[in-house]
């Protein structure tokens, strides 16, 4: 219980959420801490859209509302609603989903694309999913949330409508919103990534013009959710002081600065049911902190499934992520190839991305075909590529949070990574004066300080008594869902309490 006999109801909107639709972090973090804050207590759900892909009758979809008539703000007679329905999950005790889950469902913009992201009116399609949400709020009857957490630009202008459109709305204006970023480079733009006032001819202020035409895709949705939500969100501490910086801020620095006194950052979590070396399926050995040797059995099953020569005296380097200019993988050219030929290392690269970094892990393939194995697509089943590697590489130019530390620590997999974001939050560079340390981090974003760095891990292993200690310090960190969560209650009830001052301040004007 959060408020004497009363839960705390929370609704979270997002474009993500596994198992139903999951391309990264945000579906996993979507899945997760909603579970963590239910057993803490909290009566907690989640709207999303129904894309094509999430079939009702395999998931047991229930129609929770029929005819939803949106409005869009267009003056066009024809065009000023756009009619949906609203389905409905139950909460259940397997994998699916530990909390009631409703479905925004409209065939032209969900059902009928084949992708979560990557159209031309991705703006209108976002919108949609915030102004429904709101529109069913107004209508349903019985549940109403305390307070609605949406996450990143697709959650963006739902402040903005709540500040605007439903502001005298005797249901809508007593909700408090939070405003989760879990990574400001995407900010939902077209032209660029990057906030420039050009960007958003309306300078990011006032009412949201007809989301139906083309002035929507000038406006920054990010921008706009970080300027209008009551409380704003981010996926880290050590993020949460970058983004007030020119270096990381994203143009919005300023504003990030304005609003420090409403700006949180928590760490993501893990979960430990699905993120555990003991019972994981997906591992030919399972093992813990006390059965460290069976764990090589795991590197030679890697090693056979990526057809590289089984070894478990060679030193495994994994990677797995997305294959962008922010996770830093370009500090690799100039140095990874003599690494390679001295330590006569493997390497074993999984993920999508940009096509020049694909390309170069494919040539190095190439140059290397008994030490590099290129698999350049995603990889639904990571935790075997955790728990056979030594380390895995994470060189990001900036990490808002990072699931892969977290994932890799869980499975005796230890992270090379740079000092940035969740990154710092979560490893503790080694050092072999005191034998204290989870992990090797380096300051400067350049390829000799990652060569020295991955050399530093390479030296520590050759040593594996010392090794295993590594290991061993990295699988007892606790960062499970529970801790995050009760951060979250801790933020959600500032939240509350400033929400209820500002509607009582309202009534007395």
């Amino acid at each position: 219980m959060i408020f004497g006999s009363k839960k705390l109801k929370i609704l979270f909107i997002t474009s993500e959420q596994a198992p139903f639709a999951k391309l990264g972090g945000l579906g996993e973090v979507i899945f997760s801490l909603p579970r963590a804050l239910k057993r803490l207590g909290c009566d907690v759900r989640v709207m999303m859209p129904r894309y094509g892909t999430i079939d009702p009758n395999t998931n047991g979809l229930k129609l929770e509302h029929e005819h939803l008539l949106v409005p869009t703000g267009a003056e066009e007679e024809e065009k000023k609603q756009i009619i949906c329905n609203v389905l409905r999950f139950d909460q259940t005790n397997d994998a699916r989903s530990p909390v009631t889950t409703y479905f925004l469902e409209n065939q032209e913009y969900f059902e009928l694309r084949s992708n979560v992201y990557g159209y031309a009116d991705d703006s209108i399609r976002f919108a949609l999913l915030c102004r429904g949400t709101l529109e069913f709020l107004k209508i349903s009857k019985g549940w109403v949330p305390n307070i609605i957490v949406s996450a990143d630009w697709m959650g963006g202008f739902l402040p903005n409508f709540m500040k605007y459109d439903y502001k005298t709305d005797p249901i809508i204006s007593k909700i408090a919103s939070v405003f989760s970023i879990h990574n400001l480079a995407y900010q939902g733009t077209p032209i660029s990534h990057k906030f420039t006032p050009e960007l958003d001819k309306d300078d990011g202020n006032g009412p949201i013009p007809s989301f139906f035409g083309d002035r929507i895709k000038n406006l920054n949705p990010l921008r706009r959710g970080v300027i209008y939500a009551d409380f704003i969100n981010t996926v880290s501490k050590k993020y949460a002081e970058e983004i007030t910086t020119e270096k990381y801020g994203e143009g919005m620095e300023k504003l990030f600065h304005e609003r420090k006194n409403r700006l949180y950052g928590i760490l993501n979590g893990l979960d430990y049911e699905t993120n555990n070396p003991e019972t994981d399926h997906a591992l030919a050995q399972n093992f813990n902190i006390k059965s460290l040797a069976k764990r090589n059995e795991n590197k030679l099953a890697l090693q056979q499934r990526f057809s590289l020569p089984q070894n478990k005296d060679v030193f495994v380097i994994g990677i797995v992520s997305r294959l962008t200019k922010q996770k830093g993988f370009n500090l690799l050219n100039p140095v990874i190839e003599p690494f390679l030929q001295d330590s006569k290392a493997q390497l074993i690269i999984t993920g999508t991305g940009d096509t020049e970094i694909m390309t170069y892990f494919q040539e190095l393939e190439k140059k290397f075909p008994d030490q590099v194995r290129a698999y350049l697509q995603f990889y639904d089943t990571p935790h075997l590529i955790f728990a056979g590697t030594d380390v895995v590489l994470i060189p990001s130019m900036y990490e808002p949070s990072g699931l892969i530390q977290m994932e890799a620590m869980r499975y005796g997999a230890i992270p090379v990574a740079r000092r940035t974001g969740g990154l710092a939050d979560t490893i503790e560079d080694y050092s072999p004066q005191i034998h204290k340390g989870t992990g090797f981090l380096f300051d400067n974003f350049e390829s000799s300080a990652l060569l020295m760095t991955l050399t530093r891990s390479l030296t520590n292993w050759r040593h594996q008594e010392d090794w295993q200690n590594i290991q061993k310090s990295a699988m007892k960190k606790d960062f499970s869902w529970d801790k995050s969560a009760a951060e979250y209650i801790k933020m959600f009830k500032e939240v509350y309490k400033a929400k209820k001052k500002e509607i009582s301040g309202n009534q007395k004007k």
